[in-house]
């Protein structure tokens, strides 16, 4: 679209006051994001699994702005008492969220469970990302210009939910499991939309995904063949993290975004380039998967949602 055609970090408006999450924040995306927003006065909260490396993350940010306004918690998203003990103490720091970023992955490893028994991406990925969000609506409710911005990938057009398989127990294929928990992210992020239209809230759910971009996810792959093709011969078609988080940014930031817009990169294949807004696949906006996930996703993580069931549009 012609309107994203030249935007990049510097079109970030004034974020001073403004309160943000970022899952994953140490590296990657995530810190790109995170760097991003520091530079134009948010306060981050950089929600990392590995503290030691948050706080290497905020020193090497501080090196370039010593002003930066960012605090490093502990989240592991495969874990949902790590989630919950997440979402108890921002509350008990914070009263309020203006924007969270739900940005944090792993990349096709061999078969893992989570901590409540559920194969790791899928945990990780949406699970943790599900109830993280519900626990925090509340706060974000009281947030200024307040969204969640959940990051999927190019790959969910190619996922679908194991609905009689989830966790991988009978068949594992990493990179089809990574697939299917890029779908339920896109999945999720609809459905939040919707559901949080039809409640008359004030929080915005928007999607966005990188592309193809030269971060450690893609590059540390499981195999040496993985490495190899993903890692020495496309890094240079890749782009770099700090593009890679535009569209994220922008759905993060920007105050023509409107809740249930989906951004991704303009170029070719919707590899690179400059945010726009992106199509959703038909099955991620189908009602009846967006029903089934979401029940599922509560029963499993034992989070309910105080808002309608509205699984049309």
């Amino acid at each position: 679209m012609t309107e994203h055609q030249s935007w990049s970090a510097e079109h970030i408006p004034d974020q001073t006051g403004r309160i943000f999450v970022v899952t994953g924040a140490n590296s990657g995306l995530g810190l790109a994001t995170t760097r991003a927003l520091a530079r134009r006065g948010a306060q981050v909260v950089l929600a990392v699994r590995d503290e030691r490396k948050g706080h290497r993350a905020v020193a090497e940010l501080h090196a370039a702005q010593p002003d930066a306004r960012l605090e490093v918690r502990p989240l592991d998203l495969a874990d949902l008492d790590s989630v919950r003990a997440f979402a108890r103490d921002l509350r008990a720091d914070h009263g309020r969220l203006d924007v969270l970023v739900n940005n944090a992955g792993v990349m096709a490893p061999p078969r893992t469970l989570s901590a409540q028994g559920h194969e790791l991406q899928f945990a990780a990925h949406h699970l943790g990302h599900f109830a993280l969000t519900g626990l925090l609506l509340d706060l974000l409710a009281e947030g200024r210009d307040p969204r969640v911005v959940t990051v999927t990938s190019i790959n969910h057009r190619r996922g679908r939910i194991h609905f009689d398989d989830l966790d991988g127990r009978h068949r594992y294929a990493p990179m089809a499991f990574y697939n299917q928990s890029k779908f339920a992210n896109a999945v999720f992020g609809r459905q939040l939309h919707l559901r949080l239209s039809g409640a008359g809230s004030p929080v915005r759910s928007l999607l966005a995904h990188p592309g193809f971009s030269a971060t450690n996810i893609v590059t540390d792959g499981p195999t040496a063949l993985y490495q190899l093709l993903f890692g020495r011969l496309a890094r240079p078609l890749a782009q770099s993290p700090d593009r890679g988080a535009l569209p994220q940014l922008y759905a993060a930031t920007e105050p023509g975004a409107r809740s249930g817009e989906f951004i991704g990169p303009d170029g070719a294949g919707e590899l690179r380039g400059n945010p726009t807004r992106v199509r959703l696949s038909p099955t991620a906006a189908d009602p009846g998967t967006g029903r089934r996930l979401w029940e599922l996703s509560e029963k499993l993580t034992e989070v309910t949602y105080d808002l309608p069931d509205t699984t049309v549009g």
